[in-house]
């Protein structure tokens, strides 16, 4: 069997993967996957067929490092899947205002280059809102994300707000309004395998908490995609030119009832195999079709 790797970290303690549960499908198509730490150290990169960005869920710690090394495994003339162009794209959430441009909806957000409190509570009045989410422009897993009140009488949300503004004080963030949607019904994903549907999930945080994240304690279930969430899907998707292994359309529902883009995850998003019917099996078939056709 040829060889793959999946890109992966070296310590995923505390985070939920699935990707084991491809190893039996791409074997029976003549794959015998590797995991391999991205900060793997003196990999040869060019014995493999192709390099699967998976699980290296801590990249955003040192992602010039993280692209250097993508950028080595594609000098190795090794197929790298989602290709480099598309990581770097999708690296920092602005590619969000180029889907917007192109007629996407998207959560209303501003953009500040950097963050004071002035700016932070424009933001309410702005956004037309008494709650918003500040969180980075580059980041994963909810790191140095805020939900912050406009009305803050408590200690506890008085430092809140300080520590959104110490976090952002030199640096770039993305501000939106705060949506109940996303408490309830939750946020929903939509899976693709070469840009061919597989499968949905819908994700409800804890009570108490508002972030979607299974580490975090959210729920997830199946569901099926409605031919809304297709549609909306499908249109963003159309605007990305690579061909790509995997792709996950994050949805919300708007106060006007819209479908809107909260992310689009193409680097390394969980894909939820266990919620999809033969959801390995597509991501195995996709795979075979794309370096195959190469």
């Amino acid at each position: 069997m040829k060889p793959v790797a999946f890109l992966t970290m070296e310590n995923p303690e505390g985070f939920v993967t699935y990707d084991e549960q491809t190893l039996i499908p791409m074997a029976a198509n003549g794959w015998q996957v590797e995991m391999v730490p991205w900060k793997s150290a003196y990999v040869d990169w060019s014995r493999f067929a192709a390099v699967v960005i998976r699980s290296p869920w801590d990249y955003q710690h040192s992602h010039e490092q993280f692209l250097d090394v993508l950028a080595q495994i594609d000098a190795s003339g090794t197929r790298l899947l989602n290709d480099l162009a598309t990581v770097r794209w999708n690296l920092r959430k602005n590619y969000l205002r180029e889907l917007e441009a192109a007629g996407i909806d998207i959560v209303p957000t501003l953009w500040p280059s950097r963050l004071d409190t002035r700016q932070l509570d424009q933001a309410f009045d702005d956004l037309k809102t008494d709650q918003i989410v500040v969180k980075p422009t580059l980041g994963a897993g909810a790191i140095n994300t805020f939900r912050i009140d406009r009305d803050r009488t408590t200690p506890e949300a008085i430092a809140n707000a300080t520590a959104a503004v110490d976090a952002f004080a030199n640096c770039p963030c993305m501000v939106q309004p705060f949506l109940d949607s996303i408490l309830d019904p939750g946020e929903y994903s939509l899976i693709y395998f070469d840009k061919k549907f597989s499968h949905a999930i819908l994700k409800r945080p804890k009570a108490g908490d508002y972030r979607s994240q299974e580490e975090y304690g959210s729920q997830i279930s199946a569901v099926p995609a409605t031919d809304e969430m297709t549609k909306v899907a499908e249109q963003i998707l159309s605007q990305i030119e690579a061909r790509l292994l995997f792709a996950r359309v994050d949805l919300v529902r708007l106060a006007n009832g819209r479908f809107a883009l909260i992310e689009l995850e193409l680097i390394e998003p969980s894909l939820y195999f266990p919620y999809g019917d033969r959801s390995t099996s597509h991501f195995a078939y996709a795979f075979n079709q794309i370096v195959k056709n190469q």
